[in-house]
C-alpha cells in the first residue's frame, strides 16, 4: 500500500482536490509553482486533482500553511471556527504575505543547509526546528516521516539547480558559450558551489536506499542529460561544434565526468590540498579538454 496516498479521514476525494482548486485558482499562480511552494512533486499534485491520488494530511497542512487557507475547512470540515457552513470561500494570503514560501520552503531550506554543514544523518529534528525558531512538532506536522523531509529537499535542491541553470545560460552567444557556463557552474570553485555539491553528495548516498528519492534522482539526471545533449544539438546545428558528434553520447560522458571530478574535488581541501589531489582548476581544465576532443571541429 503506498502510505502517501492515504486519504484524510474527514471528506471525500474529490471535495478536497476542489477546496485545493479553490486555493490554487486566489493564489493566482500556475499548478507548478503552487507545486513549487508547497514542496510537492508536480506530478504527485495533478494526480491528486485528478481523482487518481489522495492528498496526504500533511499535503494538505502544507497548503493550507503556505496558502493561509483554513486548515479544517480544507480537510473536509462543513463548518469552521468563525461558523461558515459549506460553501465557504477560502481566504488566501498573498505570496508578498507570507515570507520566503511560508513554513514548509523554510523548514526544507533549513534542512538543505543543515545536511550541506553537517551531513544528513547528523541531522537530528530538533535541529531543524531550532534552525527554524519553531516545534518538533510542527517539522512533523508538515513533514510526517524523515523520508518525506528528504524528499522534499532533494526537490528543493533540483528546482534550485534547474532555476540556476536557466539563469545561467540567458544571454549566452551561442552553443558552445551556453556549454561553457555550464561546466563554470558544475565546477566548484568558490564555497557556495561546494555547499551544493556536499548536499548533492550526501543525497545520492540516500537515493541508493530510497526509492522515491532514487526516483527524483534518475528525474534529475535525466533532464541535466538532456540539457546537455539539447546544447550539442544546438551547436551543431550552428556549425561551433563537429557535425558528426553524438549528443547523447557526449551528454552521457560529460555529465559522469562531472560527477566523478567534483567528487575528487570536494574530497581535498579546499584551501590548502594535499599533492597530487584534484583542485577546481584541474576539473575545469579536463571538462574543457573532454569538450575540445569530442566536439571541436578539425581544422580545415
Amino acid at each position: 500500500m503506498d502510505h502517501e496516498a492515504a486519504e484524510p479521514r474527514s471528506g471525500s476525494a474529490s471535495a478536497v482536490a476542489d477546496r485545493v482548486r479553490q486555493v490554487i485558482a486566489a493564489a493566482g499562480v500556475s499548478q507548478r509553482e503552487f507545486a513549487r511552494r508547497i514542496v510537492m512533486d508536480p506530478s504527485k499534485l495533478s494526480r491528486s486533482l485528478g481523482g487518481t491520488r489522495r492528498f496526504t494530511a500533511a499535503e494538505l497542512a502544507r497548503i493550507a500553511d503556505t496558502a493561509g487557507a483554513d486548515a479544517a475547512w480544507l480537510l473536509g470540515s462543513t463548518r469552521t471556527p468563525g461558523g461558515a457552513g459549506r460553501g465557504r470561500r477560502v481566504r488566501v494570503v498573498s505570496a508578498d504575505a507570507v515570507p520566503d514560501g511560508g513554513r514548509p520552503l523554510q523548514i526544507v531550506r533549513e534542512t538543505v543547509r543543515l545536511i550541506a554543514e553537517h551531513g544528513y544523518h547528523a541531522v537530528r529534528v530538533a535541529d531543524i526546528a531550532a534552525a527554524c525558531a519553531t516545534s518538533t512538532a510542527t517539522i512533523h506536522y508538515h513533514f510526517p516521516g524523515r523520508d518525506d523531509l528528504l524528499e522534499a529537499a532533494v526537490r528543493r535542491c533540483i528546482d534550485e539547480d534547474t532555476a540556476r541553470r536557466a539563469a545561467r545560460l540567458s544571454g549566452a552567444r551561442d552553443a558552445a558559450d551556453e556549454l561553457r557556463r555550464l561546466i563554470e557552474l558544475q565546477t566548484p570553485y568558490g564555497e557556495q558551489q561546494r555547499r551544493r555539491w556536499r548536499v548533492w553528495l550526501d543525497l545520492w548516498a540516500e537515493a541508493a536506499r530510497s526509492t522515491a528519492v532514487g526516483r527524483l534522482h534518475g528525474e534529475y539526471y535525466r533532464q541535466w542529460r538532456d540539457t546537455v545533449a539539447d546544447v550539442v544539438r544546438r551547436g551543431v546545428a550552428q556549425g561551433v561544434f563537429r557535425p558528426d558528434a553524438d549528443p547523447r553520447a557526449t551528454a552521457l560522458g560529460l555529465t559522469a565526468l562531472v560527477d566523478g571530478l567534483a567528487a575528487q574535488v570536494l574530497a581535498a581541501a579546499p584551501d590548502a590540498p594535499a599533492p597530487g589531489s584534484t583542485t577546481a582548476e584541474d576539473m575545469h581544465a579536463a571538462l574543457r579538454r573532454y569538450v575540445a576532443a569530442t566536439l571541436a571541429r578539425p581544422a580545415s
